[in-house]
């Protein structure tokens, strides 16, 4: 398989359940193979190599700094979750290869996940909430707005959310216009009107935006196999998009 991925406002885990020689995931001119944590903002990604069985879970960036420990180092990079969890990589994957059923594994993943949610502190309730807000405004706040509603000045809002989730709160403004689009994009929506709906100032804008998060057109970010995959995250059916079949996944953790 070679498949574009494509960008979505979380930090992503992809455990590799495969027998012998798994996917490798390419972006930046690396390669890692395997079980691998995707930060926020991984740019031109393609996943490489034969089709397997992998678990993809999705987390809350909020969340990642609990359960990762290093959401601020992750972000536009793909790493190997041994590099983040150690030796506990190696054991996760173990549990949750043996398991007998997907219900199992995914009841071992929330076992081993919500063990590590309460291990380290977690981010300012103030720079989780300006994550949020940002998350269901689509993007279309003002960071301004955002500082007054937490009673911050916008620089001190600005360093800490950029400290603590790795990206500055404008970028994940960005970030969640452009997750909307995709969105719109693969369910069949014209660009032009995708522009408009999503807060770009036109066609051209939405063009580079896309461009810079995938790599890809708007035109092949509609019919990018990777949306067909991921039924929790993307639309369940689009006109322009044909079925892939992957592995089986669980949903975010927020």
């Amino acid at each position: 398989m070679d498949i574009a991925m494509v960008a979505h406002p979380s930090v992503t885990l992809l455990v590799d359940l495969s027998e012998g020689e798994g996917a490798a995931y390419d972006t930046h001119g690396r390669q890692e193979r395997g079980s691998v944590v995707v930060g926020l903002l991984p740019g031109d990604l393609r996943a490489t190599g034969r089709r397997g069985e992998c678990l993809q879970i999705r987390l809350e960036p909020v969340a990642a700094v609990a359960v990762l420990g290093a959401s601020t180092e992750l972000s536009g990079a793909v790493v190997s979750l041994e590099d983040v969890w150690g030796r506990d990589a190696g054991r996760a994957e173990d549990r949750l290869r043996a398991a007998a059923s997907w219900d199992e594994r995914f009841t071992i993943a929330q076992e081993i996940l919500g063990r590590r949610l309460g291990a380290r502190p977690p981010v300012d309730p103030e720079v989780a909430y300006t994550w949020r807000r940002t998350l269901t405004s689509r993007g279309r706040v003002r960071v301004d707005g955002l500082a007054d509603e937490v009673g911050w000045s916008r620089k001190r809002l600005w360093s800490r959310f950029r400290s603590q989730l790795g990206i500055t709160p404008k970028r994940a403004a960005q970030l969640m216009r452009f997750d909307h689009a995709a969105h719109l994009l693969a369910a069949g929506h014209a660009a032009a009107s995708v522009a408009t709906e999503s807060g770009y100032v036109d066609q051209s804008h939405l063009h580079r935006e896309v461009k810079a998060f995938t790599g890809l057109t708007p035109p092949a970010v509609a019919v990018a196999p990777w949306l067909a995959i991921d039924d929790v995250a993307w639309p369940a059916s689009s006109p322009t998009r044909n079925p892939v079949t992957g592995g089986e996944r669980i949903p975010d953790l927020r």
